[in-house]
């Protein structure tokens, strides 16, 4: 007869003082909690979650990790985002899943080849292995791709980013969860945050449906739920828009691809699960909401997608879809921010896309933030404020190629 399983971790009794609290049990809450304990030696912590840990964005996405993004401000995040994946799997004793496949980004035309140049020349100033290809090269990478000029879209070329890959996301909550409770982080699921306190400019307590916690630090990164937060409890609107994503995956297959491929062209990516299935995405919602609803609709634009740049696909199974929520800015980056306007209230949402691929690395700085009240210079373009003075950053450069050819 099989003994009982031990949990990966604690579920202790909310206590009426932390050091800090950290509302949203997804990855970038987890990490922040992590690294406060590993590296700050704040372990009266605790993380507060409506529901369970990773069930929002955390759980709903389809796992990609990269670092070829457009800005000067964002390349030097994601590249150290995606050196700590190994490091993590090490330090955690966790086996993440993490698989470097690389990521081929495919263009349909001149311009979006032109654009990729200039994307590809920032990166590699930057020290990211990434490079272009042309269309021959795409076949080479990626054998069941059409290079023919049969699609509505012929591929052009496209850049090649050998340490893209994909992580297991539901590994990275569990192992997460399981090092941060292993250092005294308390994590209390099925708790919700209902209102919080302000004496004097600073943070005082937060009141959950558990009880009141005192507390001079709180980290809102509730990911799609941020936004509400700040502005219902904090009087401070955040320029945040929600939508939704979908995704989906097919039936298993052998291994036949190799590296995760997208196109903005196509509104479309797609990797190769390590269970076999093909797993694919598309563009968000193009309205503001809080459903994870799936529809025909996109169900039926990534099977013409998919098939028309992958031929030999059609006649697959979708076997199951699901949705998830991105918290977006009007420049597609985050805001990460702190003690402003209130001292020891911290922010780190506006992800959209890009929330699981830098939710490490922005847990590590925002622990150092938090644990020591100087924000750290990697961060500092990220401030609210810029909305203020109009400082966009350049991210959403990267939907160019959507509205030229849609």
């Amino acid at each position: 007869m099989f003994g009982r399983r031990k949990r990966l971790w604690e579920a202790p009794p909310l206590q009426s003082r932390y050091d800090a609290v950290i509302i949203g049990g997804g990855l970038h809450g987890l990490a922040t909690a992590y690294f406060l304990a590993s590296r700050h030696g704040m372990t009266n912590v605790a993380v507060i979650e409506k529901r369970y840990v990773g069930f929002g964005g955390s759980g709903r996405n389809t796992a990609i990790v990269r670092a070829n993004q457009r800005t000067q401000e964002n390349l030097p995040l994601y590249r150290e985002a995606l050196d700590l994946w190994p490091v993590l799997t090490r330090e955690l004793d966790f086996n993440l899943m993490f698989h470097n496949c690389g990521n081929l980004n495919l263009a349909h035309s001149e311009a979006a080849l032109k654009a990729m140049r200039i994307q590809v020349a920032s990166a590699q100033y930057h020290g990211i292995d990434i490079h272009l290809v042309d269309a021959v090269e795409c076949k080479k990478l990626v054998p069941l791709l059409d290079i023919s000029d049969r699609p509505r879209y012929p591929v052009a070329g496209g850049m090649f980013h050998p340490p893209g890959g994909i992580v297991r996301h539901d590994a990275v909550v569990w192992g997460l969860a399981r090092g941060a409770s292993k250092l005294g982080v308390h994590i209390h699921q099925g708790t919700e945050v209902t209102g919080i306190e302000v004496r004097e400019g600073r943070i005082a307590s937060v009141e959950t449906d558990k009880g009141r916690i005192h507390t001079p630090r709180v980290l809102n990164a509730a990911g799609g739920y941020s936004a509400d937060l700040s502005s219902r409890f904090m009087d401070l609107p955040l320029p945040i828009s929600v939508l939704t994503i979908q995704a989906m995956v097919t039936q298993p297959l052998k291994p036949l691809l190799d590296h995760v491929v997208s196109s903005g062209a196509y509104h479309v990516y797609a990797n190769q699960t390590l269970k076999g299935e093909i797993a694919t995405g598309a563009h968000m919602d193009p309205w503001p909401n809080y459903t994870t609803g799936t529809s025909a609709h996109y169900i039926k634009h990534q099977a013409e997608a998919v098939t028309e740049l992958m031929p030999c696909l059609k006649g697959l199974k979708f076997m199951r879809t699901w949705a998830g929520l991105a918290d977006m800015t009007p420049d597609m980056a985050p805001i990460m921010d702190g003690n402003d306007p209130v001292e020891g209230y911290y922010m780190n949402c506006g992800w959209g896309y890009f929330g699981f691929k830098s939710s490490t690395v922005a847990g590590k700085y925002m622990a150092e933030f938090m644990a020591t009240g100087e924000c750290p210079s990697i961060l500092g373009p990220f401030t609210p404020r810029r909305f203020e003075h109009h400082r966009l950053m350049g991210e959403t450069a990267a939907l160019m190629e959507y509205s030229a050819n849609n």
